[in-house]
């Protein structure tokens, strides 16, 4: 197998074990902090993040963990089939990071208010109907909220996922 079949397959197969293991916590995440403000003397909807795992279960059932994990893993198919050269990988890292989020944004929008609608009672039929909706009213810019935000946070976390790629698989060979 060339090296590069070999990279696409160790990168699916490490991407396929991330995702599964990290996308409940990307959920609960997005569950936490998308919970309004509760009026005083209310309690919030969610305590804090086990009461949020515990109650989206009994809701939802084990795969309410899962809802919107299509968008990351078509995301992690493409960021793996990058490489680049090894003298300017944090800056290209970066900028890849940057070009890659400006272009699929709109699909961790997606994900997150799939994440997030009601169970008994869905605003969303799925990823193409919350895409539309949120298009036909809010326009484009309804996709791109909180981008700002999420740029800080990638751009730099990207570049280090390339170095530490980059470096790793140089250390092994």
């Amino acid at each position: 197998m060339g090296d590069v079949a070999k990279d696409l397959t160790v990168g699916t197969i490490g991407g396929g074990a991330q995702l599964i293991c990290g996308h409940p916590f990307d959920t609960i995440k997005v569950k936490l902090q998308s919970q309004p403000t509760p009026l005083p003397g209310q309690a919030p909807k969610y305590t804090g993040a086990i009461d949020a795992v515990k109650k989206t279960i009994a809701a939802e059932g084990l795969g309410g963990l899962y809802k919107g994990m299509g968008a990351h893993w078509l995301l992690w198919q493409l960021s793996m089939s990058w490489s680049w050269s090894w003298g300017s990988l944090i800056l290209v890292g970066g900028l890849a990071g940057a070009s890659f989020w400006g272009f699929v944004y709109p699909t961790d929008v997606v994900k997150s208010v799939i994440q997030v609608d009601d169970y008994k009672n869905p605003k969303f039929s799925g990823s193409i109907n919350a895409f539309r909706t949120i298009l036909a009213s809010e326009g484009i810019k309804g996709l791109y909220k909180g981008f700002g935000p999420a740029m800080v946070r990638s751009v730099p976390a990207i570049a280090a996922c390339f170095f530490a790629y980059e470096v790793t698989r140089s250390a092994l060979g």
